[in-house]
């Protein structure tokens, strides 16, 4: 009989997946990992032996347990699975599965709410991010329905407010890794010829590289399937994050998911900037939180690649940046002091989440027989 792993399949913000209670899961992370690939049906292009999506986007994974840390509800670690690869990547967060965490511990007893309206702080474990999470409640559970609307999902949901506490620096060593607002790189790699770029290399969330869409002989209005179907712009692109990576410290990313290219452009829809992301080698439908928290911040800080291209809200919506992307646009909230780089800001954004299905995953016992 194969194991069977009690999970909930949830969708968080733009992303989906499995959601487990860590104490159901293997603690030996290499045993963790192997069982986590095959509950995905990775490797496999259309992950068809597993709940996996067949797409970055819906090939995530959420860990939760409570937290010993005074002050702390609830712990979460977020895992990318890649469709044909063998690889488990717990080192940066996903905004968009954050979300879920809270309604998935409130679904399984792991934590207990009462009143209309609670919030709870959870640790990011990939990175010791903390967030600050609140959520409209019924009879202890995320409420039925909403008002709330995220571009890139249908229909409305309750809203949930995440508030990012300390986000610089996630997974390199400073929001700007490389010492600099701009950077001009020289790339040279086999199949085009060299061409020479400035970029923006920055983490307040999640490490991105920015650079201008002209520059790389895009427009940045493509769809995201037209960008998936230039071959050539996507190979310069991969080429540029792997010479990037080496200068945020980040070493050799052949095999990561980070960090993930932006293209921008001026604003086409009352927004702040047009983006499109690669994470990294497809294009994102829309663009992930941490993402869209990462360009705000580049958009508010000096000299970045995004002066001359960015527009600025004035008067009370000044903190308030619309990030466009193909799917519509992700506001994100920025405090006072965003333009200064050694004080980044805290930034606050809404999602929406919810429970698609609940039961047991099902693994080969010959990966993992279960808890002794």
């Amino acid at each position: 009989m194969p194991t069977a792993i009690p999970c909930l399949l949830m969708r968080g913000g733009t992303s989906k997946g499995p959601f487990f209670n860590a104490a159901h899961l293997p603690q030996d992370v290499a045993t963790r990992d192997r069982v986590l690939l095959a509950a995905m049906g990775s490797p496999d292009r259309r992950q068809i032996d597993g709940i996996g999506g067949g797409h970055p986007l819906t090939s995530k994974i959420g860990i939760v347990s409570p937290s010993a840390q005074a002050g702390v509800d609830l712990e979460f670690l977020f895992a990318q699975v890649q469709p044909e690869m063998d690889t488990v990547d717990t080192r940066p967060n996903c905004g968009n599965m954050l979300a879920a965490a809270v309604p998935f511990a409130l679904a399984t007893g792991m934590l207990q709410a009462q009143g209309g309206r609670a919030s709870f702080r959870v640790w990011a474990r990939n990175t010791g991010m903390l967030a600050d999470i609140t959520l409209p409640l019924s009879a202890g559970q995320l409420a039925d329905g909403g008002d709330a609307h995220i571009d890139g999902v249908p229909g409305r949901a309750a809203p949930i407010e995440i508030c990012f506490r300390e986000t610089a620096g996630s997974v390199c060593k400073s929001l700007l890794p490389t010492g600099k607002a701009r950077d001009r790189m020289t790339v040279a790699a086999e199949g085009f010829a060299p061409f020479s770029v400035e970029v923006t290399c920055i983490d307040n969330g999640m490490p991105l590289v920015l650079v201008q869409a002209a520059d790389m002989g895009a427009s940045g209005y493509e769809t995201a399937a037209e960008i998936d179907a230039n071959q050539n712009l996507r190979r310069r692109m991969e080429a540029l994050r792997l010479q990037a990576a080496q200068a945020m410290g980040l070493g050799d990313v052949s095999a990561k998911n980070y960090p993930k290219m932006t293209l921008i452009a001026p604003p086409r829809h009352g927004g702040a900037i047009s983006t499109r992301c690669l994470i990294p080698h497809v294009c994102h439908e829309s663009i992930g939180v941490l993402a869209a928290v990462t360009v705000g911040t580049a958009v508010q800080l000096p000299g970045t690649v995004c002066e001359g291209l960015a527009r600025r809200a004035s008067g009370v919506d000044a903190d308030t940046l619309a990030i466009e992307h193909p799917s519509g646009v992700l506001s994100v909230k920025l405090k006072p002091g965003a333009g200064q780089a050694d004080a980044p800001p805290q930034v606050a954004l809404l999602r929406t989440a919810r429970v698609l299905m609940r039961g047991e995953v099902l693994v080969p016992r010959a990966i993992w027989a279960g808890p002794a």
